[in-house]
């Protein structure tokens, strides 16, 4: 074994030590509200495809349609090999539900966070950020050479401090998540847009978690608060809600043609495959036109939490349907998750450093696909572990 190996072989067994090293686990099935994995039938409560639409029949007949038209790959970047049909569609249909000039698709969320901060600011600029943003913030806002200002959680105050602290600031760019994935709370949209607008910063917002679980045509927070016009960039993703894969920004058409020009992350990459932009077009199509999915969403959240907060479980502060179930000890919380899945539900332990440490969790996500039955079994089997391990 060569020494390099040697030494990545001492960092995995410290991380198994503290609970903390990852696997991956194979599932046999599409995403759906049951899944299969080493042929056992499971709930899947982990999963972010929160209105069901990962496996629908006409996201798929999109997808295999497109297939067979346009290939499997885009061939290379789109600035180099062409812009496909399916995505320029679209992008047309995203722009119209986030009610912006335009809109520009990106491979993943986590290309269009980087790509879009590192346009956006650099050197002599100032970024803001709140301290529980998702990982692909805090990189974009490391790699942007500008002042990166960590403002604590939803405090607006804190913020404003730190605003009045760089009115020299040649830029001042604010990026929050709208819906926290691990707390599942909201940012405080309205006193940003109003921080903004005395301090002239932009807002940048990640609805991720947020299209497809609020507002009309489940546009997402800002929507659902008359805010679309006070966002200077909208940030999103079509694989959770949406089902398919890739990621958009929404915004102005100067600023959209501005990231075609200066988003390195857009430049340098391979288009999206014209599979999945079919798909996510179609999604679109079909949250808008069938609502009672987000209701029912919401619904078997609210189903859910009832059960577990009357068990005397811990929820946190969510108001989504992120349902956090607090544990503590990252060891505690795997031996919860492994319980689960000898009950029949498949729950993933959330460890640091994707949380702070002592607050490890069970992230549960019921979606609009399951049923109560299947709410229920699995309520009985959470409860039912959560006693065995005296956390409740």
């Amino acid at each position: 074994m060569n020494r390099l190996d040697t030494e990545l072989r001492c960092s995995l067994a410290d991380l198994e030590r503290n609970g903390l090293r990852r696997n991956l686990r194979i599932i046999a099935s599409e995403h759906g509200p049951r899944v299969v994995h080493n042929g056992v039938n499971l709930i899947m409560l982990c999963s972010n495809n929160y209105l069901g639409l990962a496996a629908h029949p006409l996201v798929k007949k999109a997808a295999i349609a497109a297939a067979e038209r346009y290939g499997v790959g885009a061939g290379a970047s789109r600035l180099v090999a062409g812009n496909l049909e399916p995505i320029r569609r679209l992008e047309a249909n995203l722009a119209d539900l986030k009610k912006t000039e335009a809109a520009l698709v990106f491979g993943s969320g986590y290309l269009a966070n980087l790509g879009v901060i590192n346009a956006l600011v650099g050197p002599g600029d100032a970024v803001f950020s709140d301290e529980l943003n998702h990982a692909s913030l805090i990189d974009g806002c490391r790699l942007s050479k500008a002042a990166v200002r960590i403002y604590r959680h939803c405090d607006f105050d804190h913020l404003r401090a730190l605003l009045e602290q760089a009115v020299s600031a040649r830029r001042r760019l604010i990026v929050t998540d709208s819906i926290f994935s691990m707390d599942g709370d909201f940012a405080p949209l309205r006193e940003i847009v109003e921080l903004a607008r005395r301090f002239d910063a932009a807002v940048m917002i990640d609805e991720a978690h947020a299209v497809g679980v609020l507002g009309p045509d489940g546009a997402g927070l800002a929507a659902e608060l008359g805010l679309e016009k006070e966002i200077d960039v909208h940030v999103g993703t079509l694989s959770k809600a949406l089902g398919s894969y890739g990621a958009y920004v929404a915004g102005s058409s100067v600023l959209i043609d501005f990231l075609v020009n200066r988003a390195r992350s857009f430049i340098y990459t391979t288009g999206l495959p014209p599979a999945l932009a079919a798909a996510a077009d179609t999604a679109i199509e079909i949250m808008k036109a069938e609502p009672q999915r987000i209701r029912r969403l919401w619904s078997n959240a609210a189903h859910l939490r009832q059960r577990l907060a009357q068990a005397g479980f811990a929820l946190g502060s969510s108001r989504s349907p992120i349902l956090p179930l607090h544990i503590g000890e990252a060891q505690t919380a795997i031996a919860m998750a492994a319980r689960l899945l000898e009950l029949g539900v498949y729950v993933i332990a959330i460890r640091p450093p994707t949380v702070p440490a002592g607050t490890a969790r069970l992230r549960i996500t019921p979606t609009a696909a399951h049923s109560i039955a299947d709410l229920d079994e699995a309520a009985d089997a959470i409860i039912q572990s959560g006693r065995e391990l005296r956390l409740i």
